[in-house]
């Protein structure tokens, strides 16, 4: 049977029915910065805002939790059973646990709704602020309110490496594209070293820290550029000798993992989880043995304030937060 085709002026008109409200909301936002189109920024604090319809809130029973995918997932998951009891009670919701195998996943899943809270790294926390509508307001700290880590070079003891410059032919384990210190940090900070990584030395990724670590401790690498602050809880878990390292290289502090929410959950819902994180109690908790040398609380942060040194590296590398950057992250290991 023959069906007559459908003018194009006519599928022209359809396409454009459908893309309306999308339009419509693009021209209504007047701040967005470097958020998706889908976001805005009326107040200019650098993070999506909660939607002004009452109809776009979340309020699931069920919240999913997420820790960025440091380490063994399913480790970490016994590390924050009592934070996620606590965050059962202060807001009455089921809490599950995700874990995330990749950056990405976990920016994928809050994007498309089916993660709520989440604990995300350094570097990829910038894009899923950018590209899932996630807001970092907590981090981990100490009692004093101090919190950070730093960018650290690392190589076996026996190695004739001895400074920046020795990576030079190199092959050397950088972590994942989005990473602060296992990617984005060395790139943008070891060009005024007189080093250029993927010029001067080859980049082969690991896909996280302790892949890194226990690669240059097995001498599988020549050397990596990973975060003190996941080194120091190896260490603290025997998972790795220190002595068999050597430490060549160190940056300035930078912030830790962020814990956040996503954009739309329901205002009151928003104020609950945040409750959670500020009053916890770590004492005799999993992350008081897990991260207890670290830290022993959580604080509040500002995404446009203590994520600027960041920003400001991802920027030097021309990082442009979209779906295919997005892809990106996927990125573990490279022959």
């Amino acid at each position: 049977m023959y069906t007559r085709p459908i003018p194009r002026f006519f599928s022209l008109l359809i396409f454009a029915w459908f893309l309306l409200p999308y339009i419509a909301y693009a021209e209504e936002c007047k701040s967005r910065g470097d958020l998706d189109v889908r976001f805005c920024d009326g107040d200019g604090d650098l993070v999506a805002d909660t939607p002004k319809d009452t109809g776009q809130w979340l309020d699931p029973d069920v919240l999913v939790f997420s820790y960025t995918p440091v380490e063994d997932p399913s480790v970490y998951e016994n590390v924050f059973t009592e934070f996620m009891n606590y965050l059962t009670e202060k807001t009455g919701k089921t809490v599950k646990w995700y874990g995330a195998e990749s950056y990405a996943a976990q920016v994928e899943a809050m994007r498309s709704g089916r993660l709520h809270v989440a604990g995300i790294s350094t570097g990829p926390t910038v894009f899923g602020v950018n590209l899932a509508g996630y807001v970092p307001f907590s981090i981990m700290c100490k009692g004093d309110g101090t919190f950070g880590y730093r960018l650290q070079l690392i190589t076996h003891k026996d190695s004739d490496i001895k400074q920046v410059q020795d990576l030079k032919g190199r092959k050397i384990a950088h972590v994942t594209p989005s990473s602060n210190s296992g990617n984005q940090a060395p790139r943008a900070l070891f060009k005024s070293l007189g080093v250029t990584p993927d010029v001067d030395y080859e980049v082969t990724y690991s896909g996280k820290h302790d892949n890194s670590i226990m690669g240059v401790a097995n001498k599988d690498y020549d050397a990596a550029p990973i975060a003190s602050s996941v080194l120091d809880r190896m260490v603290t878990k025997n998972v790795v000798n220190k002595d068999d390292l050597r430490i060549i290289w160190e940056s300035q502090s930078f912030p830790t993992t962020s814990y956040g929410y996503a954009h739309n959950l329901h205002p009151d819902l928003q104020k609950k989880i945040r409750d959670a994180f500020l009053t916890f109690d770590w004492e005799g908790s999993g992350l008081e043995k897990e991260f207890g040398k670290q830290a022993d609380k959580f604080c509040a942060i500002t995404f446009k304030e203590h994520w600027e040194p960041i920003r400001l590296i991802q920027k030097e590398n021309g990082v442009v937060y979209s779906q295919e950057a997005l892809q990106a992250l996927k990125v573990k290991k490279k022959k």
